[in-house]
């Protein structure tokens, strides 16, 4: 069974176990197996917060290697773009010759959502890189040069970081894709 690598900032959420269990099932269904950065059980009793930092970094680096592919949770976090974590598991993953699967609750392009002065010049008078990218341009290139797929839809928000529909999506395309699942 091919395994997925789960990325993104669920892990912050209130109750990331849950998320994770939700997100696991629906990988079950078209035939993967989920991985959730929580599945390496770590002992953080006697490490200070960075070596435990270190630990989470080395346990994370650990699970990828055993994945077959990753999964994104693109969604921007705390700010404009996606979780800067998460963003590094897809360069590290892309960087491996891996499938890149992104997904996003929230529709709007990167540009319609960094707030401008004029025309392609943000609030601090930088030039607004302007791709019809929904992120980064190399954070989508890992994407489609890697022949993953990338879904987005505009999510409530109560459910801005919960909803899994558009999820749903992208794994269903992924089992089409590297299961060969009729559609």
């Amino acid at each position: 069974m091919m395994k997925i690598y789960l990325a993104g900032p669920d892990v912050f959420l209130p109750n990331p176990l849950q998320a994770a269990a939700a997100k696991q099932n629906i990988c079950t269904a078209y035939g993967f197996e989920g991985m959730f950065p929580f599945d390496n059980e770590l002992d953080f009793s006697n490490l200070s917060p960075f070596d435990a930092g270190i630990a989470i970094y080395k346990s994370n680096l650990a699970l990828m290697d055993r994945c077959d592919l990753i999964v994104a949770n693109m969604t921007p976090f705390r700010g404009v773009s996606m979780d800067v974590g998460t963003a590094f598991e897809m360069g590290y993953m892309a960087a491996q010759g891996k499938p890149v699967f992104g997904y996003s609750n929230d529709g709007r392009l990167y540009t319609d959502r960094v707030p401008v002065l004029t025309p392609g010049i943000d609030d601090q008078g930088q030039s607004i890189e302007s791709f019809g990218m929904h992120d980064n341009l190399m954070l989508e290139g890992a994407i489609y040069t890697s022949n993953g797929i990338f879904q987005c839809e505009q999510a409530s928000s109560e459910d801005y970081y919960t909803a899994l529909s558009v999820f749903e999506e992208v794994i269903k395309l992924a089992a089409n894709q590297l299961l060969k699942l009729a559609p």
